[in-house]
């Protein structure tokens, strides 16, 4: 608690105070928060979207937290599939811990999914974090019901898969330069650096284990294995690359706009200010300045 109340009022006491802009035309602004959410990769984009809406609606009471867990009787019996993506979903209550895990979500599955994920087939792009997570996603899923028995393991794997995601961009980025609170580290050791924080503050734990233990048998597999032994055993699905292609998935830029139409014959459908194309002196007529079609001033 003293801890909490001193990040909340260091955060207050040093967080910058809006300024009257002096600013016309809009030339410098920074981006609101519709251009920065639509600037995170495409994947991180809308997990964390789903996350948000998923976590809201518990939180304001529109769904029932049961609504999103994941239970295995109710997806074979009542067929509510849903509950095979929405555990994934759900930061928690709104507390400190599911601010600093939401930051954590965007953070982290950016940086490894704009950074250059491991190669599965779909060289290193988004196909490929798709397909890990994907596969993590359903390790947890397979893995939970034999771990429940033994650890105190909620059927909420959010923090779960965001530690995943950590640990796999730790061993992806060993020597990367992360800190924790202000304490500099290479990337390799940030996932154990906050699983002995919140170890040391009292507070569960055991999901981020989850995670990290799922993550390093990712590892293993994806990396370790190759180098070892000499075989891929992990392929990105060919459907994944047909949607999100070889890379960082871009989506198609909208079609431009065909040029206005021309009334009364003025300008000549061109922008004023360029020189009409065309051999021999064309110029849609008018006369051709500078002799043979060159600029003015050239020999």
């Amino acid at each position: 608690t003293v801890f909490l109340e001193y990040s909340q009022r260091h955060y207050f006491e040093t967080m910058p105070f809006a300024q009257p802009a002096n600013n016309r035309g809009g030339v410098g602004d920074q981006p609101g928060p519709d251009q920065w959410f639509k600037s995170l990769p495409v994947i991180t984009r809308y997990w964390f979207g789903a996350t948000l809406l998923v976590t809201l609606s518990v939180n304001f009471q529109i769904i029932s937290a049961y609504q999103i867990l994941f239970s295995w009787p109710s997806i074979k019996s009542n067929f509510e599939l849903w509950r095979l993506l929405t555990p994934f979903c759900y930061a928690g209550p709104f507390d400190f811990s599911t601010l600093i895990g939401c930051y954590m979500l965007v953070q982290f599955s950016k940086q490894y999914e704009a950074g250059g994920p491991f190669n599965t087939g779909a060289g290193g792009g988004t196909a490929d974090y798709a397909f890990m997570l994907l596969l993590g996603a359903g390790t947890m899923l397979i893995t939970w019901p034999f771990l429940r028995g033994f650890f105190p393991l909620s059927p909420v794997f959010c923090r779960n898969t965001i530690y995943y995601v950590l640990y796999v961009w730790s061993k992806r980025n060993p020597t990367a330069q992360a800190n924790i609170w202000g304490f500099p580290m290479q990337a390799i050791y940030l996932p154990f650096a906050y699983l002995a924080m919140t170890v040391f503050m009292g507070n569960p734990y055991m999901d981020m284990i989850h995670g990290i233990i799922v993550g390093h048998i990712y590892y293993f597999l994806v990396d370790v294995v190759p180098v070892v032994y000499g075989k891929d055993v992990l392929r990105t699905p060919q459907f994944l690359i047909d949607f999100f292609g070889i890379g960082e998935y871009r989506p198609a830029p909208a079609a431009a706009n065909p040029p206005a139409a021309n009334r009364g014959g003025f300008g000549g459908g061109q922008p004023l200010g360029r020189a009409a194309e065309g051999a021999g002196g064309g110029g849609g007529g008018g006369h051709n300045w500078g002799g043979g079609g060159r600029p003015l001033g050239r020999t």
